[in-house]
């Protein structure tokens, strides 16, 4: 009997024992999800797009010009989820293009449930980063933003988000890796400088904020790798310096100064690498310099190979575009290159677009456009002396109608029966200044090395 009464009291001390482990603790994780969750919100956009009309198109099409063709296309209904976060008290909210962008209607729903109507101030498709904003009368509070140039790996990465429309969801993990560089779902080039995190990122936090363990925002949460690929809880995060940067550039001004080096360059290529001698294997091979750009005036000379910017590895030329599209006009950046064997730094300024580049002062059918750069024929794979106007943004009309999409090359117009030659913004602005509504108009598009002729009725705007 007294061993038995031992035995009793042995296990319920256990039990005592079990149930008090760390009795005050309390997960740092807590007290970051309290600070920073009223901050964050669920973002919902509603718009039209434009769909291929016939599947047998669509599959033709995704197989030989990258997506879908213009001229084949209907607009349809839709809703997009995804979050974001106030960083500014006048009530600017941080999220990615790919949620607002192109919508109609933007509606945000705080923690406690209340919705706001949100206006779109600005955004950029290449950088997946955009700025909308609400009337903050309620005082929602604002995140802290870290310096995302001093995360280390390893560092706590907490995500809140709408995952799957589940509000207020909390994952946790990891910085797991810096620097990081993936393509784009499209093919369209590339996103650089990623953020990698095991904390799980899904459909829906698109937008939202990846914090660390001080509640202060790391990065824009924007891609989540296909479970499919075989990967689970891989994800990655826009640095939130430079979303910053240029987040208050669509504040101050309502667009993004993209910067400008002034290269025309080609991939390197077995054949090129043997015919001329190249001491590299991969890189973006400098075709020819354009007078009086940033290369030119900080000695980039034709023949050389760049096979890095800053940190981030050239492997191709357009890898190379995709990058300089990241920095804001002004940025110096330094250029590594390779030059018969010998490896060379330059330290380059990043010239404005916009100095060099014109663009139509009037939107016409929808979109507007400007003159190609040498770093757009490039980036596009078109001959040096290729002419025409490059779509710089769809918003609504007669193009998105078409599927027209930006990066779309213009070159030559049809008007009620006249052509027309379009080597750059005068020649499109003077075929269509004059512009009358009950016009029959083309255009001859050209897309991933493909032309296509559309056309439509023109009944006015």
């Amino acid at each position: 009997m007294k061993k038995l009464l031992l035995l009793t009291t042995v296990v319920i001390l256990s039990l005592n024992l079990f149930a008090f482990v760390n009795p005050n603790y309390e997960s740092p994780v807590v007290n970051v999800v309290k600070e920073a969750a009223p901050a964050v919100v669920n973002i919902e956009a509603s718009g039209k797009r434009t769909v291929a009309t016939n599947p047998q198109f669509d599959d033709f099409f995704k197989r030989f010009f990258g997506g879908e063709i213009p001229g084949y296309q209907q607009e349809q209904e839709y809703t997009s989820l995804g979050t974001g976060f106030l960083f500014n008290k006048d009530g600017y909210i941080l999220t990615n293009y790919h949620v607002v962008g192109g919508s109609d209607k933007i509606t945000v729903t705080s923690v406690n449930g209340k919705k706001y109507k949100a206006k779109y101030i600005g955004g950029d498709n290449d950088l997946d980063i955009a700025v909308i904003k609400i009337d903050n009368k309620d005082n929602l509070p604002v995140l802290e933003i870290a310096d995302s140039d001093n995360i280390e790996i390893g560092s706590w990465a907490i995500a809140i988000g709408n995952p799957l429309g589940f509000k207020n969801t909390v994952t946790v993990g990891v910085v797991s890796a810096l620097n990081r560089k993936i393509e784009k779902p499209d093919g369209n080039g590339y996103y650089i400088n990623l953020i990698q995190t095991d904390a799980a990122i899904n459909p829906g936090n698109s937008g939202g904020p990846l914090l660390n363990i001080h509640a202060q925002v790391m990065g824009i949460n924007t891609v989540i790798v296909n479970p499919q690929s075989g990967f689970v809880n891989l994800g990655f995060a826009i640095p939130i310096n430079m979303a910053k940067r240029f987040a208050d550039s669509i504040i101050n001004g309502g667009k993004i100064e993209k910067a400008y080096l002034g290269v025309y360059m080609q991939p390197v290529t077995e054949n090129l690498k043997n015919a001329l001698g190249l001491k590299v294997d991969k890189g973006a091979y400098v075709s020819s310099v354009e007078k009086d750009s940033p290369a030119d005036k900080n000695g980039i000379k034709k023949g050389d190979v760049i096979i890095k910017i800053n940190n981030f590895k050239t492997d191709s030329a357009e890898e190379l575009a995709s990058i300089i599209k990241t920095f804001p006009a002004g940025t110096t950046v330094t250029v590594t290159l390779n030059r018969k064997g010998k490896e060379i730094k330059l330290e380059i300024p990043l010239g404005k677009r916009s100095s060099v580049v014109a663009t139509a002062k009037k939107e016409y059918f929808g979109m507007s456009v400007r003159n190609l750069t040498s770093d757009d024929l490039s980036a596009l794979r078109l001959p040096k002396d290729f002419h025409g106007v490059i779509v710089e943004e769809v918003n609504k009309g007669y193009a998105a109608q078409l599927g027209i999409k930006k990066d779309d090359v213009i070159y030559e117009a049809a008007l009620n029966g006249r052509e027309y030659q379009i080597k750059n913004v005068s020649d499109w602005n003077k075929i269509f200044s004059n512009l009358k509504k009950n016009s029959y108009v083309a255009f001859m598009v050209r897309r991933n090395n493909y032309s296509v002729t559309v056309s439509f009725y023109y009944r006015g705007e």
